[in-house]
């Protein structure tokens, strides 16, 4: 794609799909992240030209009210209102080059947005009602959005690449931020599992027919509500698995799988895998965690959590970082090791650039939609299909 000559004076009109890149995906995938940057450090510079002109105020005044003489009569008013005046036009002047900024990356958010594939899109894009399951897997996923203070209505899509290189956490924790604390446990905790469902269902429909499998623990079956969609089509691996034994059982399964690939990728003999071995993409998706662990169990789910993405098992884990508290500094590494969201907007992601603390929006379905049931229908399809 090309951009139409801009008009003198003006700048460019964006194009979705303009950056660099092999294919389409690609090419939006690097354009996002552009997008990411530009606006980290647009807000960077202004930030920085603000403060700078609250120093250089401050500094002024410190001169002027030094001297005993400018502390009696209009002189020290004069001199406290000049210093503002050279405050205000600076920061002004740095707001008008970040509104230029924001309107330009406004602009190619809007051209962007519509065009976005699947796996890139929010579940309010069309293009997820004419979904059709892939025979290629994307680049990334798409799991939220992040804005600044600066334009809370300039939305960056938070993609992730694929497969996954580390895990999910979904904090339903009450103390996680001002958001979560003003929502009762019971309706945080089922916001948390949905948005865990929700990704699990992008995963699914993402993937190519039969390489990729969720398997779900919900030991005290409290998740039974959020995991309807997923256990009504039939797309997982087997019922969600309760109790001790449950969480035994699908655990001890996944740790094999990630000892026996590892094993065949050392060996250089990956054609000597067992027949039953599923070698697809594997997702562990664990409700109300450390509930109905023990020991063995806490750290089979640890070794998951490090050796697993390498070899094609991958966790997301919803749980209350306060109620594993009685394992100490034991479980610091598995909690460093995910990537931890929210099931409500929280300001706790920063970027590889200058560092910002960005507000991170959970994907949400429009009330009302029945996309996800839609989606999770075409999945079973083409599984059905690709069986026979």
């Amino acid at each position: 794609p090309a951009a139409p000559p801009a008009q003198p004076g003006q700048a460019a009109q964006p194009v979705a799909g303009d950056a660099t890149g092999w294919s389409m995906d690609e090419r939006l995938y690097n354009q996002i992240w552009g997008m990411f940057e530009d606006l980290a450090r647009a807000v960077a510079a202004y930030r920085s030209a603000v403060d700078f002109a609250e120093s250089r105020m401050d500094q002024e005044l410190d001169r002027a009210l030094s001297d005993p003489r400018n502390r009696i009569g209009g002189a020290g008013d004069r001199a406290r209102e000049a210093a503002r005046a050279k405050r205000d036009e600076l920061a002004s002047r740095a707001r008008e080059a970040l509104d230029r900024d924001l309107a330009q990356l406004a602009a190619e958010a809007a051209v962007v947005e519509p065009a976005l594939p699947a796996a890139y899109a929010g579940w309010g894009n069309p293009v997820w009602h004419a979904h059709r399951v892939p025979m290629e897997i994307p680049m990334a996923l798409r799991i939220g959005d992040l804005h600044l203070p600066e334009r809370t209505d300039l939305r960056i899509p938070l993609l992730v690449r694929l497969p996954l290189e580390r895990g999910i956490w979904v904090d339903s924790g009450r103390t996680a931020s001002e958001a979560a604390a003003s929502m009762d446990t019971d309706r945080l905790r089922r916001a948390a599992m949905e948005t865990a469902v929700a990704h699990a269902a992008r995963l699914l429909a993402v993937y190519p027919p039969g390489e990729f499998a969720v398997h779900v623990i919900d030991p005290a079956g409290s998740a039974a509500g959020p995991l309807a969609p997923l256990v009504e089509a039939g797309v997982l691996a087997g019922p969600p698995a309760a109790g001790p034994g449950g969480v035994a059982s699908v655990l001890a399964h996944l740790t094999r799988r990630v000892d026996l690939v590892q094993m065949a990728v050392r060996a250089g003999a990956a054609d000597s895998l067992p027949s039953d071995l599923d070698t697809g993409e594997q997702l562990l998706v664990v409700n109300d965690f450390p509930h109905g662990f023990d020991d063995r169990a806490v750290t089979q789910l640890r070794y998951l959590a490090d050796e697993g993405p390498a070899v094609g098992v991958h966790l997301l884990m919803v749980a209350d970082r306060e109620e594993a508290s009685a394992y100490g500094p034991v479980l610091d590494p598995l909690w460093r090791s995910l990537l931890r969201i929210t099931p409500v907007a929280d300001s706790h992601l920063a970027d590889p650039w200058v560092g910002h603390a960005w507000t991170y929006e959970p994907l949400t379905i429009p009330p009302g939609s029945r996309v996800l049931e839609q989606v999770l229908a075409a999945v079973a399809a083409a599984r059905r299909a690709a069986d026979r």
